[in-house]
């Protein structure tokens, strides 16, 4: 496969940080990233990220794990591409994480440095570092970007400047390790090459109407492997310029997609849903939008066919992709009617459906999980992988995906893996069964179901879940919204809960 790779030209010899320089040398003044009043050029982030990375090798070996979780702030920029030049493995990690979650992730990729704000919403990072890392036996390094330190951790504006001769690359290496929440509850580690993100960023350059100057609005998390391409690899390989959104807000997207003449966004159902009312709030339609890519969770066709009526100079579609295979599927931007009601058409990627199941293979995969346990069951016998969700074929090129045979629910485009928040649900002293389930909404795809069986008077309500989870460090996008007091759970022979009885039972309730 990686022979094929490079006989095709989606793998290369050269690295990020090759194309960085390059970019630096051939057009400085070249914008690259918008942050509010902050605009980076090819030359001052080379300069940057080049000085950070000399910061990175006096303080590790190459090869170690540098985390950020930042907002979607031009500062992620320089450490992404500091850890990219420096030879580091780069791991973005979503703000919206806590206690629980960071500390796993921190203790399983070994981070030997991360990058956190100091308050973000009313949440002090710092202080959440200070709680992580005191339980940890060899913590990472800690630096706070916009905000003051605490005791034992650094500031990023005082960093020392050290400008360094960086390293050659393997374009082979890892890169980037992204965590995805899976249905054995503990989060894995996704591998990818500067290679394979490559792959990832020549396919979308040759299928979305991108050309130097396009200009990517970017509301997206960049801890998504979404949101970091847009943010940090097309910028650079495709010569785009990407207008960061720190926080959302469509009224304000719809404003920055006018003034900086955004030709592409890219978002799950909801980014969709609320750019459309915005915009006809604002009475716009947008002009300058070329396309708008919808994935991530369920999408509706009536939607995309009501946003391309709308913007209708913008190819709107949808896509199917996921951390492990990033765009499986690169949507059908030729054609309005197959763009509504089908996931699209594979781009570079090798897709196969196997009783019932989606699987795929090609030069954008991961490397591998982190924990190569992991892999046993995550690839079958050709190399293709499992992705767990199931499909199947409209005129044989056409990919539409009906469901997930794997336990996941997906919230504004966020995976949630239900075990984990059961898990931890089940200390609760309330509760002596428990079920999460995601139930269909038409806002944010899914919804979090709790399904509890308790002896207890009064009955836990949604307050006490959420009190708890707040106590044991899970993040709030992973909280239930709705809470179902049973008798018991459905289960099968084996003692196994038949979570497909719950879904179908709560949907008809709904109804």
């Amino acid at each position: 496969m990686a022979t094929r790779a490079y006989a095709s030209g989606s793998w290369v010899h050269d690295t990020l940080a090759d194309a960085l320089a390059a970019a630096a040398r051939d057009t400085p003044e070249r914008e690259v990233i918008v942050d509010g009043p902050v605009r980076l050029d090819c030359a001052t982030l080379h300069d940057r990220a080049t000085r950070l990375a000399g910061v990175m090798l006096t303080r590790m070996p190459i090869g170690s794990v540098v985390s950020f979780m930042l907002p979607n702030w031009h500062e992620a920029a320089t450490i992404y591409h500091a850890a990219t030049a420096a030879g580091m493995v780069v791991n973005p990690i979503l703000p919206s994480l806590r206690d629980h979650e960071l500390a796993f992730i921190l203790a399983d990729a070994d981070v030997r440095m991360i990058f956190v704000p100091g308050d973000v919403g009313g949440h002090d990072y710092a202080a959440m570092l200070q709680r992580v890392t005191a339980r940890m036996p060899d913590p990472p390094i800690v630096i706070v970007v916009r905000g003051d330190p605490a005791a034992g951790q650094l500031g990023f504006d005082a960093l020392p400047s050290r400008p360094a001769s960086v390293p050659a690359l393997d374009p082979d290496a890892a890169q980037m390790i992204l965590y995805t929440s899976g249905t054995t509850g503990r989060p894995k580690g996704v591998l990818h090459s500067h290679n394979s993100i490559h792959a990832l960023i020549q396919q979308i350059g040759s299928h979305w109407l991108i050309d130097p100057g396009s200009t990517f609005l970017v509301p997206s998390p960049i801890a998504h492997i979404g949101g970091s391409i847009y943010a940090f690899e097309c910028p650079v390989l495709l010569g785009t310029t990407a207008v960061l959104m720190d926080r959302w807000d469509s009224d304000d997207a719809v404003a920055r997609l006018t003034v900086e003449h955004c030709t592409h966004m890219a978002g799950a159902t909801p980014f969709l849903q609320a750019i459309l009312a915005a915009a006809r709030r604002a009475d716009t339609r947008l002009p300058d939008l070329r396309v708008f890519i919808c994935g991530g969770a369920s999408v509706s066709p009536q939607l995309i066919r009501t946003a391309a009526d709308y913007f209708e100079r913008a190819v709107v579609t949808r896509v199917y992709g996921s951390t492990e295979v990033p765009v499986t599927t690169i949507g059908a931007p030729g054609d309005r009617d197959r763009a509504a009601d089908t996931d699209g058409r594979p781009g570079i990627a090798d897709v196969t459906i196997v009783d019932g199941e989606i699987r795929a293979r090609g030069p954008q995969m991961l490397l591998g999980y982190l924990h190569p346990e992991d892999n046993t069951d995550a690839f079958d016998a050709d190399g293709y992988f499992r992705t767990g969700d199931l499909g199947h074929w409209v005129d044989g090129h056409h990919l539409v995906v009906t469901g997930r045979a794997k336990d996941i629910v997906i919230r504004n485009g966020e995976n949630i893996s239900p075990k984990e928040v059961e898990d931890v649900l089940l200390g609760h002293p309330d509760i002596s069964e428990i079920a999460v389930v995601g139930v269909p909404d038409p806002r944010t795809g899914e919804r979090a179901c709790a399904v509890i069986v308790t002896d207890r008077t009064p009955e836990p309500d949604i307050g006490d879940l959420r009190e708890f989870l707040q106590a044991s460090g899970v993040a709030k996008f992973k909280w239930p919204e709705q809470v179902a007091i049973w008798d018991s759970l459905p289960k099968n022979d084996a003692g196994k809960v038949l979570k497909h009885r719950i879904r179908a039972r709560l949907v008809d309730a709904d109804e």
